[in-house]
């Protein structure tokens, strides 16, 4: 079980009602609370509760609508996801709890002073290496929309400048990020067809090559809500039309496709973690249609030319700078 997990069920008599699990693991905590209910933005994590909770767990980014007496944060990644989460919590719980748990090493000690503007939080446990905080909302904040949050920017394309909207917690937020950057300048001679924008992000590459390609289909996979509701917003943005969906890594993604574009993460929360991108690389060639190709923008000390070479066939380093290195391989 998860050790946040684990620190809440130390105190499992304050959550004996119905209390909303904010950014859950996927492991046996609903089981444990049977009254309480998930709202879950991984796509991952979703599926997994689904299988074992039916119906326990609600996805997407927004709070849901049922009512509860109480909700537990877990602390996500980024300081303005907790802050919008805690918003939308604390904004239905006037008078009630809140509680924040998270690792040490995720900065729980610092995000607890987030919870200031809602009461005066207290920490209730310190165990498993994570600290579980809590807090009477004596000042109810209104519910900020989402889109009020979204940071947007311009990209200067050779199209024309192109419109990206982020969402808090999203990769990058903000910013264009130097792979990301890099794997614009490279978007030449792609094959006319199906294209996957794989670990989408705000949908920079997605955008970007409907627009530089308008005839194809092109579809943006990320496994987080949070990034595929800012896909939506960025392709909005620009006048364009493209299937986003979400979905736990390239098994979730269609098949018979021309190209497979990725700025793949390695980053779950603190922790780094490389999974998803060594199982798009064993598994792309499923995906991909004969003649099909693979373009991959990755930090130069990840050694992914080997494995691209024994699952999928020849792969040439197009370009580097500034620490990436772009790869490019075709189905044979």
């Amino acid at each position: 079980m998860d050790p946040r997990s684990e620190v809440l069920l130390r105190q499992a008599e304050l959550f004996q009602g119905s209390v909303l699990l904010a950014g859950l693991p996927a492991d046996d905590l609903l089981g444990r609370l049977p009254d309480a209910h998930g709202w879950c933005w991984h796509a991952g994590d979703q599926a997994a509760l689904d299988a074992r909770f039916t119906e326990r767990s609600h996805f997407g980014v927004t709070v849901p609508e049922r009512g509860f007496d109480a909700a537990v944060v877990f602390l996500p990644k980024s300081k303005d996801l907790t802050d919008y989460i805690l918003n939308a919590v604390a904004s239905r719980l006037a008078g009630r709890e809140v509680y924040l748990v998270g690792e040490k090493r995720s900065g729980i000690e610092g995000a607890s002073k987030q919870l200031n503007p809602l009461g005066k939080p207290r920490k209730l446990d310190s165990a498993r290496h994570c600290q579980l905080w809590q807090v009477t909302v004596a000042n109810a904040p209104q519910a900020k929309s989402l889109e009020s949050l979204a940071q947007e920017y311009e990209l200067p394309l050779a199209e024309g400048p192109l419109k990206v909207i982020s969402l808090p917690g999203v990769f990058s937020h903000g910013r264009l990020d130097r792979g990301s950057a890099l794997l614009l300048e490279h978007l030449d001679k792609l094959p006319s067809g199906h294209l996957l924008d794989f670990g989408c992000g705000a949908g920079v590459l997605g955008a970007a090559v409907k627009r530089r390609y308008p005839h194809n289909l092109v579809t943006l996979l990320d496994v987080d809500a949070f990034a595929a509701a800012s896909s939506r917003l960025t392709l909005a943005a620009n006048g364009l039309e493209a299937d986003v969906i979400t979905g736990d890594g390239i098994d979730a993604a269609p098949m018979g496709l021309s190209a497979i574009l990725s700025n793949p993460p390695f980053h779950v929360g603190v922790h780094t973690d490389y999974h998803a991108t060594e199982n798009l690389l064993r598994k792309a060639a499923k995906h991909l249609k004969n003649g099909g190709e693979l373009r991959l923008v990755a930090n130069s000390f990840l050694k992914y030319q080997p494995l691209i070479e024994e699952h999928l066939g020849i792969c040439a380093i197009k370009a580097e700078g500034q620490g990436f290195r772009i790869y490019r391989a075709k189905r044979g």
